[in-house]
């Protein structure tokens, strides 16, 4: 059974038509703009950089929730940080990228970006070797 696209209008062109976009598009963009950012190894279920544009929306749920109130969104991401890094400085970080991609991108207004540490990862440090 095919997935069940959620839709939202956010633009009228005024006359000339009207833009669309896909709750997957704005969890893409949340997603990538969060693995950007220094100090976050990867988002729940190992979701990195790399792996995102790869991902469906049922994979990326895990990691992004993202809420729509008319013009205006809501990003729930749930983060994995690397060891020996500052988490309420990667946060904010993580927090501004996110709000100004998905504004820059989309048009709509982002009034929360809540962020969940799942875990600190020790892969790669001196303590994790």
């Amino acid at each position: 059974m095919a997935e069940k696209r959620i839709v939202y209008k956010i633009q009228d062109l005024g006359g000339i038509g009207e833009v669309h976009i896909t709750e997957e598009v704005v969890t893409k963009i949340a997603a990538l703009a969060a693995t950007e950012v220094d100090g976050v190894r990867s988002m729940t279920g190992g979701i990195t950089h790399e792996s995102v544009e790869k991902l469906g929306i049922k994979n990326l749920a895990k990691a992004v929730r993202i809420e729509f109130d008319d013009d205006a969104v809501t990003v729930d991401l749930n983060l994995n940080m690397e060891y020996d890094k500052n988490i309420l400085e990667t946060s904010k970080a993580v927090q501004d990228k996110v709000k100004s991609s998905i504004e820059n991108m989309t048009g709509l207004t982002v009034t929360e970006v809540n962020i969940h540490i799942a875990g600190v990862d020790m892969e790669n440090t001196e303590k994790g070797k």
